[in-house]
């Protein structure tokens, strides 16, 4: 018996990974966060499978289910959307499985933040803009936010932001990267990336909050941040593929190669 985490991916059924969807056609117990996975990936699940809706439910039920289908030995598979290892609350429920002694397995699934930026056809990192995306949060009732982790000192990199669970924070978002990107940094908001209610907002950090205000957002969005949205980003072409550079895979062209 094993307890199979796996990632659903950003909402759209078809984003999830094969290995994802076989290990659920041979499930009989199926564990799923109702909030924010699609109905849609239940079809996949077996006949006659038991299939649960966590969302209303406690850490404490949801292990009392999974011990329930461990001593039957059941395989299980527990759906979360994106990938498990990011804002997933599946830390806790694996702490609780190492201590009865069940096993378990994570299975990858495509992270919001990526599926938003397939939204917007965008690369997260463009040379001579920026190298460096960080993935985080803020503070809302379910988690706090240590002080390392402040906007504050996250901003002082100016590296792309891809900013979850945090709509209804953006004042303070504003109030806190303006000082560092500055009031004409492109800001991006895409509410429930590949869902078919999928809403890209663009602004700036100084008009981004009335823009959002204005449609009525206030959960499962992606707020992006940095100098890689902007319209007419002016970048330089990597040296990947450039004629000039060369690598193990590929030695440098002389000029009479080049017209062969």
């Amino acid at each position: 018996m094993t307890v199979y985490f796996i990632g659903a991916g950003p909402g759209a059924a078809d984003l999830k990974t094969l290995r994802g969807m076989r290990v659920i056609e041979r499930c009989p117990v199926c564990l799923y966060a109702g909030s924010l996975v699609p109905r849609e990936i239940l079809s996949y699940t077996p006949d006659n499978a038991r299939i649960v809706n966590t969302a209303s439910m406690t850490l404490d039920d949801i292990i009392a289910e999974i011990q329930k289908a461990h001593n039957s030995h059941y395989d299980v598979a527990r759906i979360h959307s994106g990938d498990p290892s990011i804002y997933g609350a599946t830390a806790e429920q694996m702490r609780r499985l190492n201590t009865f002694g069940i096993p378990f397995e994570v299975i990858p699934g495509v992270p919001a933040f990526a599926a938003a930026a397939a939204a917007l056809n965008t690369e997260l990192t463009l040379p001579n803009i920026t190298q460096t995306i960080i993935v985080t949060r803020t503070a809302m009732k379910a988690s706090g936010m240590s002080e390392n982790e402040s906007l504050t000192t996250l901003g002082q990199s100016k590296a792309t932001l891809a900013i979850h669970l945090s709509i209804r924070n953006l004042s303070k978002i504003q109030a806190e990267l303006i000082p560092h990107y500055g009031m004409e940094c492109p800001v991006v908001v895409v509410y429930r990336a590949t869902w078919p209610d999928q809403l890209i907002i663009r602004g700036t950090l100084h008009d981004i909050v009335h823009k959002v205000n204005n449609s009525n957002i206030t959960r499962t969005a992606i707020i992006f941040i940095g100098y890689v949205f902007a319209e007419n980003v002016n970048f330089r072409d990597s040296a990947l593929y450039n004629i000039a550079h060369e690598h193990i895979l590929r030695h440098r062209k002389n000029k009479t190669d080049q017209f062969k």
